[in-house]
């Protein structure tokens, strides 16, 4: 039977349950039917969440670089267990028209073949692109989005990861992450908006718009989940899915405002922190998920676990006796679906389970009744697969140049002493380093494949770091020598050698694709390989532009002080090596600004917007705020100027509007973007303050000689911090407004709140 003839037979035999697209109202009845229909077993089925090689032919890991579905699995799973979802992929990205054929062939089974005609909710990772999709655009990851500090990429980021998930017949983004990460140690840290809860909070809304619109219903837009809620990024030890332990009026305050804005902003799904907060695992945190994120927040949407994390429950988080008491403790916490992903062994838990009275049926219900939300709000009932046919944008010279944009706009330029950048392209140039003549340095994790780490299925018309270059300056005026490797001395005596015919050295480290597990790294200092190539490098006397490639900051306080400029270019994507030459040789201007707080030690930790107390330099000079770069900076090849901000009173009460105006003057010869930074200080409080806050950001680009002026408006709800009593409260009392393009030249005005 043909695909497009069992969409019919659907539709007709199953009317009454379609979606006409008002899900809110003649949409909530047509489920609440369905639901009367199902059995126990097939609402457990549409809870459960199974990997896609589970319904394949051969071993769930394969090796295959094909995938071909296994009919007799889909008997057992489909027919027998009702799986609802699922998710992945195998070794290799699939074409755009591989997906095609295999979701569209276990979406036909489904409809042909179950009772009810459900139709499979089909998730994946595309946390910078469609990125388990062959050729699709690799945008720069999220860290790198966030440098930007321009919230209108995020959006584009959101738009075209969806258009090309959908062109692959997946309606549904593993994506956003918004955990706060204050633990450089922690490997993912490059899978989020950095360390600061408004920036984070404001591309979060961004990406959602981007990549949800205005109904999801369109088949160009995707369904996001946020992750990983909550406390994921900040684990004590720096290890992948460690313990964090969070007081809660912290949590809410710094870690809960960009779940409330993803909620605000219309998310469909949440996946649950693998790790634990203050010793409970996210995924039995009653409090948490059901209390705060479905009660107190009225998330309306469905709630999943992450890979494999009720088995963890029992051999790493030890608070169940096994896999079934696991599943008894999420579903009873509120998790409403259960990434198993390997067989069908939690529908037959819960199953169990609910027939010996462990589990009310109304939880059931209330699970069964989210997910069928989502599937109704996707046209899943209508369309539950898209042709590739139908996106010709895919992979076009028009998403490559947003993702060319965001990696411009991205790149942070740290330090340029005496003018070293940009670069004449008619000097001698010394490429080396082992991030420069490879894409997966750039692209980073998650890219193609779990680990970015594999050659084989980069996209080869895209350029390394010394292809570009040696397209800007041309191949006689570029040598290259790789030096080392992460961990090994390849060449660098002949690297070094290279070197005395070249008028100045380019020197790309960094470190190693990698996420979740295999992230975990001992210690925050670069390789001492690496250290030695650039500390030899020093010793000829040539200029060294240090070049970085770092999902999160490595100390680099050595070898600063031997480099003339330093570039922090995260990982920018697959258009990353043509934006990084254009930033050398001045074909556009740098105007990154940094999303996290860049170490000068590893054992001296501090955020931005640290505590007082955290730094007090009054009585003993110990100077405990020493980063090596702050939050928020970054350099252009032109200058600014800033008059001196003006506020519109000097005394305000609760419920005022605030407004701060401040011009802005480009007095360079050159056109730049400029960051504006607005950040609050409260003088005094209940709880110690931060000694400063982000409040407001706005990008601008200005001509020479430009000027324009910029303001902002801040109710006193800015002010606010969380109390003991877990409730956000503005007192009254002295604050300040921090406003500048620079946190070393940030101007200031006071006011008092009544």
């Amino acid at each position: 039977m043909g695909r497009y003839l069992s969409s019919i037979i659907f539709m007709s035999g199953i009317l009454l349950f379609v979606s006409c697209g008002n899900v809110k109202n003649e949409g909530k009845n047509k489920i609440e039917e369905l639901i009367q229909q199902m059995t126990l077993e097939e609402k457990v089925g549409q809870m459960t969440n199974i990997g896609l090689t589970a319904v394949c032919k051969g071993p769930f890991w394969s090796n295959a670089d094909s995938l071909e579905i296994d009919i007799e699995k889909l008997n057992k799973l489909i027919l027998k267990y009702h799986i609802g979802s699922i998710q992945n992929k195998g070794k290799y990205p699939p074409t755009k028209e591989e997906w095609y054929n295999i979701i569209s062939q276990i979406q036909d089974f489904t409809l042909e073949k179950s009772r009810l005609k459900i139709p499979i909710l089909f998730g994946n990772d595309g946390v910078h692109g469609a990125n388990y999709t062959a050729s699709s655009t690799l945008f720069p990851h999220q860290i790198a989005c966030a440098a930007t500090w321009n919230a209108k990429h995020a959006e584009k980021m959101g738009e075209i990861t969806a258009y090309e998930m959908r062109a692959s017949s997946i309606p549904w983004n593993y994506a956003p992450v918004l955990d706060i990460s204050l633990q450089p140690l922690w490997g993912r840290i490059f899978e989020t908006f950095g360390e600061d809860t408004y920036l984070t909070t404001q591309m979060t809304n961004s990406f959602i718009k981007g990549s949800q619109g205005n109904s999801l219903s369109d088949n160009t837009k995707a369904a996001v989940c946020l992750k990983h809620f909550i406390g994921y990024g900040n684990p004590n030890n720096g290890k992948d899915r460690g313990t964090a332990n969070i007081v809660e009026n912290e949590l809410r305050q710094y870690y809960l405002p960009p779940f409330e804005e993803g909620i605000r902003s219309g998310a469909k799904t949440i996946m649950i922190n693998s790790g634990s907060v203050n010793g409970i695992p996210g995924l039995v945190n009653h409090h948490l998920i059901t209390d705060l994120l479905k009660g107190e927040l009225e998330f309306h949407g469905f709630v999943i676990s992450d890979w494999d994390d009720l088995t963890k429950l029992v051999y790493a988080h030890n608070v169940a006796k096994d896999n079934k008491e696991a599943a008894k403790l999420a579903v009873l916490a509120g998790m409403d679906m259960c990434m198993v992903p390997y067989n069908e062994s939690f529908a037959i838990d819960i199953v169990e389970l609910v027939k010996q009275g462990e589990i009310p049926i109304e939880r059931i219900d209330d699970a069964v009744r989210r997910i069928l939300k989502v599937k109704f709000e996707l046209g899943l009932f209508e369309k539950p697969y898209t042709s590739p046919e139908q996106y010709p944008l895919f992979a076009s010279e028009e998403f490559s140049n947003a993702s060319y944009e965001a990696a411009k706009e991205c790149i942070t330029l740290l330090k340029n002493e005496n003018e070293t950048l940009p670069i004449d392209k008619t000097k001698k140039i010394l490429v080396c380093g082992p991030t420069a003549n490879s894409i997966n340095f750039l692209n980073g994790a998650w890219s193609r494949t779990w680990s970015g780490q594999e050659e084989n299925y980069n996209d080869t018309n895209k350029a390394t770091i010394l292809d570009a270059i040696i397209e800007k300056a041309g191949k006689n005026n570029v040598h290259y020598g790789q030096g080392t490797s992460f961990t090994e001395d390849i060449n660098i005596d002949s690297t070094v050698f290279l070197s005395q015919e070249c008028d100045i050295i380019i020197a790309c480290i960094g470190e190693k694709p990698a996420t979740e597990k295999p992230s975990d790294i001992e210690e925050l200092e670069l390789s001492e390989v690496q250290l030695k190539l650039i500390k030899n490098l020093a010793a000829t006397g040539k200029p060294i532009v240090l070049l970085l490639l770092e999902g999160r900051p490595r100390i680099i306080r050595e070898i600063e002080v031997l480099s003339k400029a330093i570039i922090m270019a995260y990982l920018p994507g697959q258009e990353g090596g043509k934006a990084i030459a254009d930033l050398l040789f001045g074909d556009c201007n740098p105007s990154g600004r940094l999303p996290y707080t860049y170490p000068r030690y590893s054992g001296s930790i501090l955020k931005y917007n640290y505590k007082g107390m955290d730094a007090m330099d009054k009585e003993f000079s110990l100077g405990g705020f020493n980063p090596q770069y702050e939050f928020g900076e970054g350099l252009s090849y032109t200058s600014f100027e800033y008059s001196e901000p003006t506020l519109s009173d000097s005394i305000f009460s609760k419920g005022d509007t605030i407004t701060i105006e401040v011009e802005i003057t480009n007095t360079g010869e050159i056109f730049g973007k400029e960051v504006i930074q607005l950040y609050t200080r409260d003088h005094f409080a209940t709880i110690s303050p931060d000694i400063k806050r982000l409040a407001r950001f706005k990008k601008i680009g200005l001509k020479a000689g430009e000027s324009k002026s910029i303001k902002f408006k801040l109710s006193t709800d800015d002010f606010a911090f969380v109390g003991t009593d877990n409730k956000w409260i503005t007192e009254p009392g002295e604050f300040s407004i921090l406003i500048g393009g620079r946190p070393s030249e940030l101007q200031t005005k006071s006011f008092f709140l009544k």
